[in-house]
């Protein structure tokens, strides 16, 4: 990575922000919605603040971990309930599900921004999401929201050298995204199956596995570990003490997944399709 050249994408990003005058961020509290709040807020004062949606597709901790940045930083914080799950249309979960999704949680933060006088929504996206499928873009067009650090050509390896730099404690946090990402296009979100995830891979997470993913493909939970620590999840104490809990969580069948953790895995086969 060339620091220079990030440092220079970084400025022109400083630039747009100064222009916006104001401005409301998505924030989930992951690595790039964190470096883009910390800058606005850097640069614009009061007049930056964050929101951050409260639902059951989202984990407890995550939301936590956002409101303990915000408080530290004196930053104007709304958490608001997002109500993914009364929508029929995201919960039978079609391939097209993150749209719907975006597309709900954007109407609620422009009404969010017009309340508090911000005159502008971002999110934030990098460039390298987008190398995946993400109908959330769409969204966001129709919407108007902005995404400043696509804008700046900033891609994750330099927002997480330049989140350091800021001295963000989470610059190397892994990607966490929706606890509904799990589940395979097709089959039905329910609350049961979240509460399953989000317990199973808070489990995971305690055993050291800092980047993992459990996949809901019905009653078999599949493990998805960074490469690296797939022996540490076949160790016996640890391989049985998976097992318990899973099993003791409602799910009958366990697999590892011997490819490793993957972003973005659930999305194969939807790659090359039309927004």
């Amino acid at each position: 990575m060339d620091k220079d050249r990030a440092r220079s994408k970084n400025e022109n990003l400083i630039d747009r922000i100064k222009k916006l005058g104001s401005l409301l961020v998505a924030f989930s509290g992951g690595v790039d919605s964190t470096f883009l709040l910390a800058v606005a807020h850097q640069i614009l004062g009061e007049k930056a603040m964050a929101a951050t949606a409260s639902s059951e597709i989202h984990s407890h901790s995550e939301i936590k971990e956002a409101g303990d940045f915000t408080r530290t930083r004196n930053i104007k914080h709304i958490i608001f309930p997002s109500h993914e799950m009364s929508l029929s249309i995201f919960v039978s979960n079609g391939a097209d599900r993150c749209y719907h999704c975006k597309r709900h949680l954007f109407d609620s933060l422009s009404a969010i921004a017009e309340e508090n006088g911000m005159a502008h929504v971002a999110h934030g996206a990098n460039v390298d999401d987008l190398n995946d499928y993400r109908p959330g873009f769409r969204a966001a067009k129709e919407t108007g929201v902005l995404a400043p650090l696509i804008a700046a050509g900033l891609n994750k390896e330099e927002i997480r050298f330049l989140s350091k730099e800021m001295g963000l404690s989470n610059w190397n946090k892994p990607a966490m995204p929706c606890l509904a990402t799990r589940i395979p296009y097709g089959s039905p979100i329910t609350g049961e199956k979240l509460k399953m995830i989000e317990k199973a891979e808070a489990f995971l997470l305690e055993k050291g596995f800092f980047e993992n993913r459990v996949r809901h493909h019905g009653s078999t939970a599949t493990i998805e570990v960074n490469t690296g620590k797939l022996k540490d999840a076949l160790e016996e104490k640890i391989r049985k003490s998976i097992l318990k809990y899973f099993h003791g969580i409602g799910f009958e069948h366990i697999a590892l997944d011997m490819e490793g953790y993957v972003s973005g895995k659930m999305n194969r086969g939807l790659r090359g399709k039309a927004e």
